[in-house]
């Protein structure tokens, strides 16, 4: 028998302890029919202060990866999702493909990940190759975002960084900052701005701009929620929260 909510899909979510936004990002797209549960991967609320300790925190998060994955396995979901996206990133594309498979290999079942993700958003949208994208992060993790953009057959124009100084300070980026960052990151030489951190809220913002904007704008947890939803055979359009989701 199927699970009286989760009678489509059961989602197990790994995001880090400190991610305070993922949750109700991908709670907002869910279809009725399909339940989220979430594993926290422990993660110490580390100052990201430089590049170094940036990238520190980050290998720390993945260290413990594993034991997410083992812990909401025992709810017994259909699928992973993973809430988390700089590790995704990490080594380009071969780098995501190693991650996939070692949380698949533990797990038993699939997973969506934030970087494949957005490579087959743009790609749904049709016609993107230049892009520009943004991230909480520090220049160091900008870096591999771009390696794996490359790795993909995207040209990054433009990137920047926010430079969170803590995991937590990443989800008090303001929907004014997100604003006036689409616009400084916009140009005619840009197909498409990408939005790459999980705890960094931009899902309505990205949906608006693709309004005033009048290009593709895709947030990471639009675009890893639908990749999850569209390789369960869940084709539901969801409204209000950008192109991908009400058009792919």
């Amino acid at each position: 028998m199927p699970d009286v909510q989760g009678w489509r899909a059961k989602f197990g979510v790994l995001g880090p302890s400190t991610n305070t936004i993922v949750q109700p990002d991908f709670d907002l797209m869910r279809p009725v029919g399909v339940t989220n549960h979430y594993s926290r991967i422990f993660t110490p609320n580390a100052n990201a202060v430089s590049d170094e300790s940036s990238r520190a925190g980050t290998e720390v998060i993945a260290s413990n990866v594993l034991d997410a994955v083992r812990s909401v396995m025992t709810s017994k979901p259909d699928y992973l999702v993973m809430g988390m996206s700089a590790v995704t990133f990490f080594d380009g594309a071969k780098g995501a493909d190693a991650f996939v498979s070692k949380v698949e290999s533990e797990a038993g079942i699939k997973i969506s990940v934030g970087s494949h993700a957005c490579a087959a958003a743009l790609r749904a949208y049709g016609g993107v190759r230049r892009i520009a994208f943004f991230s909480p992060y520090w220049p160091t993790i900008n870096t591999e975002v771009k390696r794996y953009f490359g790795d993909m057959g995207f040209e990054t124009v433009r990137e920047t960084c926010l430079r969170c100084t803590s995991w937590t300070a990443i989800a008090e980026v303001t929907p004014q900052q997100v604003r006036d960052t689409l616009r400084e990151l916009d140009g005619d030489d840009v197909d498409a701005i990408v939005q790459v951190g999980t705890n960094l809220s931009a899902v309505r913002e990205a949906a608006a701009a693709e309004w005033w904007l009048g290009k593709p704008v895709v947030a990471i947890n639009t675009a890893t929620y639908w990749h999850a939803l569209r390789a369960n055979g869940i084709q539901d359009k969801v409204q209000n929260l950008g192109r991908l989701l009400s058009e792919f």
